[in-house]
């Protein structure tokens, strides 16, 4: 059987399907998985064992399309479901199962504050869309491959962090999902341990500025380091901090204590740190924690998030706790 799984973004999305392809591979005999994702995203994609075939979109879909009608496959396992996949699948006329993305559910809960959200991660609900294959979750969690050509070595880190330092992720997509600076520079200032920032180069100056705080204990990795890069620093590190983005997931995937900082969305939404049965903290009991302002009755605001608070006081990351993050971080 012939396979493609769609999933054109983001990252943490991306690599919360792993587990499906991983199980698809394992499980169906003799079966042929091939991946569409966008050209961007590639480095998520491009060393993973259990994909046989990868497609890339770029600019044209019209082109994937015709290079993916020559694939002749049996069946697409849609888990991304929205207009590009939908025309993807009609391109195709082939046989198609699609994710359920549960929109009216979150929309209920963002808007008139109800949660009737299914009590299950989203990878149990990517597995869901798989089930009438007769595949079945294997509790052995994410997956992420590090490019052997493309890491850092931990000697090429800051001599003052060779013997441990807590990564800390500063980025994400919306800002009423980040810790302003002022917040980040207070909770690097309580952290008792060397830190390495990651973000992209969106990132750099805010990281610039924290840095400023102590330059020998703060190395500013963002804009520095690729995807897999990144992914190779957060392999040294003691423990990640992180906004709800793409690297907590990849933090997960290699089994690193997470501390998961939230502002306008919820773990609520299904896609908190998720780890395999073989990671001590089997569905996030004791590598995972959240840092979350509890009873504002304003969150969550928005499923994905603002490029500022829609209230103006933006309370659910002013009001965050920086002594308790690092304590957490740090295990205490």
């Amino acid at each position: 059987m012939k396979i493609l799984i769609i999933r054109f973004s983001s990252i943490g999305d991306i690599v919360l399907t792993t587990p499906v392809i991983r199980c698809l591979k394992k499980q169906l005999s003799g079966c042929e998985i091939h991946y569409l994702t966008k050209y961007s995203y590639k480095d998520l994609i491009e060393f993973n064992p259990y994909i046989d075939k990868r497609h890339f979109l770029k600019d044209d879909l019209d082109a994937v399309t015709d290079e993916l009608k020559k694939e002749k496959f049996d069946l697409v396992v849609d888990l991304h479901h929205n207009l590009r996949s939908v025309r993807v699948k009609w391109a195709l006329r082939t046989k198609h199962i699609s994710f359920n993305k549960i929109n009216f559910e979150k929309w209920i809960y963002v808007w008139l504050k109800w949660n009737i959200m299914p009590m299950a991660h989203i990878v149990d609900r990517y597995m869901a869309t798989v089930r009438s294959l007769g595949v079945v979750n294997d509790g052995e969690g994410l997956d992420f491959f590090l490019s052997p050509a493309d890491q850092i070595k931990l000697e090429d880190l800051p001599l003052t962090h060779l013997h441990g330092f807590i990564a800390v992720a500063i980025g994400g997509n919306h800002e009423t999902k980040k810790l302003p600076v002022e917040k980040l520079m207070r909770l690097v200032k309580q952290l008792s341990v060397p830190v390495i920032l990651l973000g992209g180069k969106e990132d750099e100056s805010a990281g610039e500025e924290i840095k400023m705080i102590d330059p020998i204990k703060v190395y500013n990795g963002c804009g520095k380091f690729s995807i897999q890069q990144s992914a190779s620093v957060i392999r040294f590190a003691k423990a990640l901090i992180t906004h709800d983005t793409g690297m907590m997931h990849i933090g997960a995937a290699l089994g690193k204590r997470i501390v998961s900082v939230w502002g306008n969305t919820v773990p609520q939404f299904g896609m908190y740190p998720y780890y395999g049965k073989h990671q001590s903290g089997w569905q996030h009991q004791s590598l995972s924690h959240y840092a979350e302002v509890k009873n504002l009755w304003c969150r969550p605001c928005s499923k994905l998030g603002y490029r500022k608070c829609p209230l103006g006081h933006f309370k659910c990351m002013n009001k965050q706790d920086e002594n308790s993050i690092a304590m957490l971080a740090e295990g205490n």
